[in-house]
Formats: structure tokens, C-alpha cells, sequence
């Protein structure tokens, strides 16, 4: 079939701010020259048909029929997204459509990819335009409340944003964001994405548990300094001066101070990283990633083993500046920020190393270089 519009929404990585977006922090993030392709024809009979190229089935529904409950089913994100627009505009025509991704699913945010792709398609089938971080909340609502998964704006803003040439800066707290252009002084990098060869679904692994552990953290803060409460839906780390969990850090239970550590020790460094970027100081900016992701093994407690052993690799490998978990850190994948120069070598040497440690995997572990580029948009 030939199709008249073609949606490409890249996959995303986060240098810094890990874990700490659904607790209103500073992130960073790069979109990436990977990700989801969406071709599409409109239709005016306001049926949406959909096949992927990537998973079995196909889903057809009504856009304009009230949401109905998860399939648990890729379709799912399709229904998402047409829930979340339809809350704010009318919807009467559809969409015929193909989509692919181009990486395999762990720890690039995919699903939110696909979820930014589906909002667009949907939007321009409708005659709506929406404004970039428009697409973000959008995109966002239909994650939380549809898919289940109580994350902030980092993946949709990463993939909505995004720019070739710089590093995505987001305040979560107040959703003022910037892209800080690439220093010409800055030593040249790629990203490498080493896949465990796990994948895993957020909704069905800690991250949600997490969430409500800062939450916790949080609201021992409060309780301790005898200040009111909040519903658990407006309770955020970042509402908590440092000095408060300083002073009351000894008395909550050990895994909720473990949490705001993160949160605060990951502010900081965000911090410094926004200004190493801007300075074009990309080794001290490869130092805190790798920091971050010291913090969120320790700290946050993610990580499986496999993708453990793949940053303890990566710390000890001459061309790698820096890098952490990919995602929420349960299965998935790792980045680094790479010297191009030793590519090669880091690739190989990786490879030998893990699979000497996780042989099972051979036929899935896999590596790919890529770099930063412009977000969701049409081809």
C-alpha cells in the first residue's frame, strides 16, 4: 500500500536525571537517529487500522468509541493516545497505517515513541495542530493514565525536543526547558547502546513501586517536620529542601532515605553536568553519568545483574567518557558516551567480557552506535 505520511519518533537516552522526572527534577536527554517510523493514510469513516512490522497482529477500532480497558496487546498505545487527544478535541477520522521500530524494545523509552507517533498521526488526521509540548503532556496522559505507568515528562520530552545539535534541559517542576547547543571545544562522541539481550516491561517490573517509595520518603519529610500532608498525587521530592531530609533522614526507614539520596544526589549533578556540557567538558560530564548510575544501583536499587555487569565494563574501558542504565534500569540496555576513535575496541572488548559472564545471551546481546538527533517529526 502506499502511504501519504510518514511519522519518524526517535528513541531517546538520558545522560543525567535518571529516576527522578515523577518526582519533578532537572533531566537531560539526547533523541537519537533510531526509532519508530508510522506511515499512514487518513480515513474519513473514523476506523483506525494499524499492523506492525515489528509484532504479530493487527488492531482496528473506532476513534471516535469511548476507550475501552487494555488489551495488554501493542494496540494498546494506539488506544492510549486516542484516549489522551480525546480528551481535549473532538476525533471523527482515522488512520490506515504500518509501524516499525528500528532498535530492539528495552530501555530507549519505545513506548513512548510510539505513543508521540500515534498522537501526531492522530492530530493531523483530525486537522489539529499542537504545539511540540503539546505532544509531550499529551503523549504523557496516555501513558499514565491509559498504559498504567506513572512516569514524568522526561521520554516524550526527550522525543518531542530533541535537537542534533545540543542537550535537552528540562525542569520538571516548572516544565521550562532549553536546548543547551554543543560547546565547539567539546571532544567528539557517540552513543553506544549495549542491549543485555533482556526486555522487559515497565509497567510490570518496580517502577511504579519506586515511585511510590519517593512519595513515601517524601511524606516522612513532612510528618517528621510536623508540616500538613499532601495527597500522595501532589507529594514531590523536589517540594523538600535538602536540609529537611537532612535533618530527617536518620529517622525514616533506610529504603525511603536510599530513594531521596537519589533524588537530591541526582539534582546536584544534573547541575553540574548543565554546566560541563556548556563548557564543553565532556570527561567531567562522562564522571557524573557514570556517578548516576553508581547512585541508582546503590540508591535507587535497579539494575539486574546483567546490565550491572555491563557498567562495570564500561568503567574500566579506555574511549568511554561515561554512561549509566538506559530506562528504568531493570533489564533493557546501557549507554555510553564514546570517543568514536575506540569504538571498535570497546565493542569487542565488551562483547568478550559479558559474554564470558552471561553466555545465554550470545544470540541476543547486541551493540549500536548512534547520535544525537532532531525529534518527532514528519518525513
Amino acid at each position: 500500500m502506499e502511504y501519504k505520511y510518514h511519522i519518524f519518533a526517535p528513541y531517546r537516552v538520558c545522560p543525567l536525571g535518571a529516576h527522578v522526572d515523577h518526582q519533578h527534577g532537572l533531566v537531560t536527554g539526547f533523541a537519537i537517529n533510531k526509532g519508530v517510523d508510522l506511515w499512514f493514510n487518513v480515513r474519513d469513516d473514523g476506523m483506525v487500522n494499524l499492523s506492525s512490522r515489528t509484532f504479530e497482529g493487527d488492531v482496528s477500532f473506532g476513534i471516535s468509541a469511548p476507550s475501552q480497558v487494555r488489551e495488554h496487546h501493542w494496540g494498546d498505545y494506539a488506544r492510549g493516545a486516542k484516549y489522551a487527544l480525546k480528551k481535549r478535541f473532538k476525533l471523527t477520522r482515522g488512520i490506515d497505517g504500518v509501524i516499525q521500530g528500528s532498535l530492539p524494545v528495552g530501555g530507549l523509552s519505545s513506548s513512548a515513541a510510539v505513543l508521540i507517533a500515534y498522537v501526531m498521526a492522530f492530530a493531523k488526521a483530525n486537522d489539529i495542530t499542537l504545539q511540540p509540548f503539546e505532544v509531550v503532556r499529551i503523549a504523557s496522559d496516555a501513558e499514565r493514565e491509559y498504559i498504567g505507568l506513572n512516569n514524568g515528562l522526561l521520554d516524550q520530552a526527550c522525543i518531542a525536543l530533541g535537537r542534533n545539535d545540543g542537550l535537552l534541559f528540562l525542569d520538571c517542576d516548572s516544565n521550562d526547558w532549553r536546548i543547551i547547543k554543543r560547546n565547539p571545544a567539546m571532544a567528539e562522541f557517540e552513543i553506544g547502546i549495549f542491549f543485555s539481550g533482556l526486555t522487559r516491561s515497565l509497567v510490570n517490573s518496580d517502577y511504579n513501586l519506586r515511585v511510590y517509595e519517593c512519595k513515601t520518603a517524601a511524606w516522612n519529610m513532612l510528618a517528621y517536620t510536623e508540616q500538613p500532608l499532601k495527597t500522595f498525587d501532589k507529594t514531590f521530592l523536589r517540594d523538600i529542601p535538602k536540609t529537611t531530609f537532612e535533618k530527617t533522614r536518620i529517622a525514616m526507614p533506610a529504603r525511603f532515605a536510599r530513594r531521596a539520596e537519589h533524588f537530591y544526589s541526582e539534582y546536584r549533578r544534573v547541575r553540574q553536568g548543565v554546566t560541563a556540557w556548556e563548557t564543553g567538558n565532556m570527561k567531567l560530564f562522562g564522571k557524573l553519568s557514570f556517578d548516576s548510575c553508581e547512585s541508582s544501583i546503590h540508591n535507587y536499587e535497579c539494575g539486574s545483574p546483567e546490565l550491572i555487569a555491563i557498567y562495570e565494563i564500561m568503567r574500566q574501558l579506555p574511549g568511554i567518557y561515561g554512561g549509566r542504565f538506559s530506562g528504568a534500569g531493570f533489564k533493557g540496555a546501557c549507554i555510553a558516551l564514546v570517543d568514536p576513535a575506540y569504538k571498535e575496541s570497546i565493542e569487542k572488548e565488551l562483547t568478550e567480557r559479558y559474554l564470558e559472564q552471561f553466555p545465554e545471551y550470545e544470540n541476543t546481546f547486541q551493540v549500536f552506535w548512534v547520535t544525537p538527533d532532531d525529534g518527532a517529526r514528519f518525513c
